[in-house]
């Protein structure tokens, strides 16, 4: 196979490989990248992955064409900089077509329309969230245009995706998901992402109001903090990427993340991947659910949905919400027993071998006993920091710029960052682990930092205590004690 070189859409020569007789070759096979997938630790960007993508052609235009008069809902949004953080609930809605959508964004305001309430200088919109499934409809063919298979993930499709369309501007608050980790193929537009490690979590203030099945909001808007109230958010380690046209992203299990649009239009796909730590994450979530559900019901009955996400549309009772929790609970223990199952099957299939090969291994025990210690490195999962590359790039911590100034668009070719980073990745990871050692400490000096100085602040919210009993730190606890009171 030979390199060849051909310029990208920036301008400048982006690394491509091509084959023999001169066709494009992607750069990881899907079982290299899945294995990428399932072992990285930390964001990072593919690229030259999708250039035979037929959804790489879906711009908000060619969108409009394909769904025609459908109906779709749109957040509308402040361009504000305000320092609290702009909810989801705090937003209002509009049902429009694309092409009602393109109108407006175009600066025509007075255009009659859904849109005419909404001065284009002052608000954003965004179609997020949005299911395939549901936006589609009976136009099944348009899910093999989006082929996750090429990144190890067979028969996955457009099927298991959601649709981002977005104006400048438009943007998700700072989240963590709890299930899973996360591609997003950018087709249209740029997007800059801020990233928090999960080691973070104490310095983000996490915050399950206002209430979302599997998201945990930080309290800080993270591109306009308020330090004085959130001073632990200093300590937290961001890091950035701009997300062009061509490009995936790869967002690891239960990273931080903040996504803004930054061009007039973006548009961009995204699959969420499921993980073995989901079985558990959903016995947390069902527990979260539970408490909030409870409390937030109790202390305000007349209004019973004011502090749920725009989102969440399935019933909350506390019946239903028992249900969930058992059904969690169930799922667990039979996805363990099957395991468990699978793992004692495979222990005597290696049994059975080594049997039949007794006196072989004998035979030859003093070679093996000589490359035991270097056999031993290697029986971890596979380490992928030499595969960075123009086609793998790290995303890495951010300088201490203001936003404004941090974030430059990612390149292909950026061979000289793509040097510092991969040589910085080990030294990151040490990092990490350190910082997870101390996440303890970390709590109880956020906690410390937020003790009231004045009889003033003593009084206590429902919020206040759902922010300590449903923080992701002692959910787990819960969930792992739960489970092991079930085993007994």
């Amino acid at each position: 196979m030979a390199t060849g070189y051909e310029g990208s859409a920036s301008g400048t020569p982006a690394r491509i490989a091509v084959g023999e007789e001169g066709e494009r070759v992607k750069p990881f096979t899907p079982e290299k990248a899945k294995e990428i997938i399932m072992s990285l630790q930390q964001p990072a960007v593919f690229c030259n992955m999708v250039f035979d993508w037929p959804a790489q052609h879906w711009t908000a235009k060619h969108l409009s064409e394909v769904l025609q008069a459908k109906q779709i809902r749109f957040r509308m949004g402040l361009r504000s900089t305000d320092t609290v953080p702009q909810f989801e609930t705090a937003c209002s809605y509009v049902d429009a077509t694309l092409e009602e959508f393109l109108t407006w964004n175009c600066d025509q305001s007075s255009v009659p329309g859904p849109f005419k309430d909404y001065d284009h200088s002052k608000f954003w919109a965004y179609a997020d969230y949005k299911y395939f499934v549901n936006l589609f409809g009976d136009k099944t063919d348009v899910f093999r245009e989006v082929m996750w298979s090429d990144f190890g993930f067979p028969g996955r499709n457009g099927q298991e995706s959601t649709l981002w369309i977005g104006s400048q501007g438009a943007h998700t608050p700072c989240h963590l998901d709890s299930y899973g980790c996360n591609l997003v193929f950018q087709v249209q537009g740029r997007k800059r992402w801020h990233l928090f490690p999960p080691e973070d979590t104490p310095f983000l203030y996490p915050t399950r109001i206002p209430y979302e099945e599997s998201s945990v909001f930080s309290k800080i808007n993270v591109v306009n903090p308020d330090l004085k109230h959130f001073p632990q958010f200093q300590k937290a380690r961001r890091h950035m990427v701009t997300l062009s046209p061509g490009q995936v992203l790869f967002v690891p299990r239960h990273w931080w993340h903040y996504v803004e649009s930054i061009d007039p239009v973006t548009v961009s796909i995204n699959s969420w991947i499921e993980l073995e730590e989901d079985h558990l994450a959903r016995v947390e979530e069902a527990i979260t659910r539970m408490l909030v559900c409870a409390l937030k019901t109790a202390e305000d009955p007349h209004h019973p949905r004011a502090w749920l996400n725009p989102t969440e549309v399935e019933e909350i009772s506390h019946e239903v919400n028992c249900c969930y929790l058992n059904d969690a609970v169930r799922a667990f223990f039979d996805h363990r027993g099957k395991a468990e199952d699978v793992e004692r099957q495979a222990l005597q299939a290696n049994r059975e071998t080594w049997s039949k090969d007794k006196p072989r291994v004998r035979e030859h025990m003093d070679v093996d006993r000589a490359h035991s210690q270097g056999l031993a490195g290697r029986t971890g999962k596979p380490e992928v920091a030499h595969l960075f590359g123009p086609d793998l790039v790290p995303v890495t911590p951010a300088s201490e710029d203001p936003p404004s100034e941090r974030g430059g668009t990612l390149q292909s070719d950026s061979r000289e960052r793509i040097n510092r980073d991969g040589a910085r990745f080990a030294e990151l990871s040490c990092a990490r682990r350190q910082q997870a050692s101390r996440g303890a400490g970390a709590v109880a000096e956020q906690v410390t930092s937020r003790c009231p100085a004045a009889p003033s602040r003593t009084f206590v919210s429902t919020d206040d205590l759902l922010d300590c009993l449903v923080n992701p730190q002692v959910t787990r606890m819960v969930a792992q004690l739960l489970i092991q009171g079930k085993s007994l």
